[in-house]
C-alpha cells in the first residue's frame, strides 16, 4: 500500500509504501478547547475549558498562530503525549489596528492596499480607507485583511 504520512510536529510529508501483513502504531492526538489569557516571556498561557487549568505553550509550538492571538480569543490545542504540536483557531479573528497612515483626501485607487501594523504585532495590507484605532477581520488562515469590523 503507498501512502502519504505527515509529521505532526514538522509538517514534514514523506511517501512510504507498506505490505499488506505490516502493521502500524496509532498515534492518539487530543485537542483541547482552550482560552487564551497572557504571555509570560517565551510562554502563551492558555486555560482548559473543561477543568480551567493553566496550560504553558512556548512560542515555537505555536508557530504563526501567535500573530492572530488576542486576550480572551479561543483556541484549539492539538497534543501528542503530553506535548502540543500545534493550534487551530478559528477561520477569522477580530483585531485592532494599532498604526498605520492615515488615507489620503482623494486618493481613491481601486484595490489600492497599505500596511497596518496590528495590536499582535503583524503586518497586513489593509485598504486605504481603513484607519488606525479600527478594528479588522482577519483571515487566520492566510493571514489576509478581510473587512471591517
Amino acid at each position: 500500500m503507498r501512502t502519504k504520512l505527515r509529521n505532526a510536529r514538522t509538517g514534514a510529508v514523506i511517501e512510504r509504501t507498506y505490505r499488506s501483513d505490516e502493521r502500524l502504531e496509532q498515534a492518539i492526538i487530543d485537542k483541547r478547547d482552550t482560552q487564551y489569557l497572557y504571555r509570560d516571556g517565551d510562554d502563551y498561557i492558555f486555560m482548559d475549558q473543561s477543568n480551567f487549568d493553566q496550560v504553558p505553550v512556548c512560542s515555537k509550538s505555536l508557530g504563526e498562530a501567535t500573530n492572530f492571538l488576542k486576550e480572551t480569543g479561543k483556541a484549539m490545542l492539538i497534543s501528542y503525549d503530553d506535548e502540543i504540536i500545534g493550534v487551530e483557531l478559528p477561520a477569522s479573528v477580530e483585531l485592532v489596528i494599532a498604526d498605520t497612515e492615515p488615507g489620503v483626501q482623494g486618493d481613491r485607487v481601486s484595490g489600492a492596499r497599505k500596511p497596518a501594523t496590528l495590536e499582535t504585532g503583524y503586518v497586513v495590507q489593509v485598504p486605504l480607507f481603513v484607519g488606525p484605532g479600527e478594528a479588522i477581520k482577519v483571515d487566520t488562515r492566510t493571514g489576509e485583511y478581510m473587512t471591517r469590523a
